[in-house]
């Protein structure tokens, strides 16, 4: 290293070395700084030109769909108007499509798919509970859907049948079916939990299939009887028939 000479302390000649290479360091720092500055400078330029012309196309593709979307609009209503034999300038009204869904609802009632057994409820009830032997039961048959969507089903007497039986059920004594049976057909749409009653009288008296055998009134005692329609069949139901008062014997 040189040593400083000249008639000043060698301290003098120390400090002026530093004070010198300070300096020179701060110049070439704030050349640095300034090159940076203005490099920077040029390079946020272009920038702001491509983000303005970006914003400047972004504003202007809403206004050209703005401008498009009447005539794509416009065009299919007038074909409507024109089709329904309408002023091709009038202005397209919205109840147009109301007429094709009020033709809808019936046949959607006509084309309802038919009410399987499982899905209807059969009960049977009487007039009264007891008779006396003579009288003719008058059996009510209620059928109920039972399902969750509306179906059709044939709930005429063609469809369905009361039995009487013994009150152990062994024995058939007479059947709705067996002597002129109705053939009335009465098909119904029957909404979810929907009600259909119908009546059938009996006689009092047996038959057989065709109504081929002598016809005899029952006697007194207790009987039970189901209701059919089709093969659906209700829980048995029981009543009686009692004898007739007998008059009181003359002295």
């Amino acid at each position: 290293m040189i040593e400083p000479q000249g008639p000043l302390p060698p301290e003098v000649y120390w400090r002026r070395r530093l004070v010198a290479g300070v300096g020179a360091v701060v110049a070439i720092v704030v050349v640095i700084l300034l090159i940076v500055w203005l490099s920077g400078g040029s390079d946020s330029t272009p920038d702001s030109k491509n983000a303005a012309a970006k914003s400047s196309t972004e504003l202007a593709a809403p206004s050209t769909a703005v401008q498009s979307a009447p005539p794509s609009s416009e065009a299919p209503s007038g074909g409507g108007e024109h089709g329904q034999g309408g002023d091709p300038s009038a202005t397209p009204s919205a109840p147009a499509p109301a007429p094709a869904q009020q033709s809808d609802a019936p046949a959607a009632d006509a084309g309802a798919p038919g009410c399987s057994d499982q899905s209807l409820s059969v009960v049977l009830y009487t007039d009264k509970p007891t008779y006396t032997v003579g009288d003719q039961p008058v059996f009510t048959i209620v059928t109920t859907n039972g399902g969750l969507a509306a179906c059709s089903r044939d709930v005429g007497k063609a469809a369905q049948n009361v039995i009487v039986r013994t009150l152990d059920g062994s024995r058939t004594l007479w059947s709705a079916q067996d002597c002129a049976p109705d053939k009335g057909v009465n098909i119904q749409v029957l909404a979810p939990g929907q009600q259909v009653t119908d009546t059938i009288t009996w006689s009092g008296t047996t038959s057989n299939p065709g109504c081929t055998k002598k016809r005899v009134q029952v006697a007194a005692g207790g009987y039970q009887a189901t209701a059919k329609l089709a093969e659906r069949e209700s829980a048995p139901i029981t009543f009686n028939f009692v004898a007739p008062a007998q008059a009181p014997a003359q002295q």
